[in-house]
This record gives C-alpha cells, sequence and structure tokens, in this order.
C-alpha cells in the first residue's frame, strides 16, 4: 500500500505539469480554456503536497 501511494503522488504531479503545458499552448488561442487548466493544475499540485505530508505523517507514527 505504500508504494501505490507514492506512485499515486507522483501521478498528481505529472497531472499538474500535463495541465501547465496545456496552459501554454492555449493561452493565446483559447483564454478561458487555460484558465481553467491553471486551476485544475494547482489542484493537482495541491493534491500532490496534501497526499505527501499525509503519507510521511502517518508513517511516523
Amino acid at each position: 500500500m505504500h508504494k501505490f501511494s507514492k506512485i499515486i503522488e507522483w501521478g498528481y504531479l505529472a497531472i499538474g505539469i500535463v495541465f501547465l503545458v496545456e496552459v501554454f499552448t492555449n493561452w493565446s488561442t483559447d483564454r478561458q480554456k487555460a484558465i481553467v487548466s491553471i486551476l485544475m493544475s494547482a489542484l493537482a499540485f495541491f493534491m500532490f503536497f496534501f497526499k505527501r505530508r499525509f503519507r510521511q505523517n502517518r508513517t511516523e507514527k
């Protein structure tokens, strides 16, 4: 289960990076889609750090 949690963490990070790339490619053509991608990227990065901190706190106890 511990290894699966690490994979999920890095999956969130990868998704965040993909959304950031989408922001840069869509900024000049479709600004509304780019803004939604910024929000999704921020959510993915938040989930990466939240899951990482939660997993580390759980393993310390």
